[in-house]
């Protein structure tokens, strides 16, 4: 079946984009809670900070998917997903911990940070190995499996 070698980065996607939907409605409940009518932006507390929680999440979106669909493509699959399962409790983390208090994101938002750095990381890994295996017929992660 097209698409088996990448299933698991395809699940986390999927995961992923429900977060974003939930954290949309979280911002629709806390409008209709505060009485905060589009387009308007400020209001209590807790509403910009629910906000500026689910803006933040959208802001790195992009960056996630980028580099959990090169580590799953390029890296091995099963790493990119449980670094993407990483990077979903984290985003969790940190929204829960920003409605709390501005101060309560920040463990969340480091952990988000550490498993996009991971995340890249595989990706340079992994596009480095095509790389070379393209252009000059050497498969590092071959080699490296050969020196154990």
């Amino acid at each position: 079946m097209m698409g088996d070698n990448i299933i698991l980065v395809a699940v986390i996607s999927l995961l992923s984009a429900c977060q974003q939907g939930y954290y949309a409605r979280l911002v629709g409940r806390s409008r209709m809670k505060h009485k905060i009518m589009p387009p308007a932006v400020t209001g209590p507390p807790e509403f910009e900070r629910t906000f500026r929680a689910q803006q933040n999440c959208i802001e790195f979106y992009p960056i996630f998917l980028v580099l959990l669909w090169t580590a799953g493509t390029y890296f091995y699959q099963e790493v990119a997903a449980a670094f993407g399962l990483l990077y979903i409790f984290a985003r969790h983390t940190y929204f829960k911990g920003y409605i709390a208090s501005a101060q309560d994101r920040i463990p969340g938002f480091y952990l988000s940070l550490i498993s996009l750095f991971l995340l890249l990381l595989v990706a340079i890994l992994g596009i480095t190995n095509g790389l070379f295996k393209t252009y000059l017929d050497i498969n590092i992660f071959k080699k490296l499996k050969n020196m154990q």
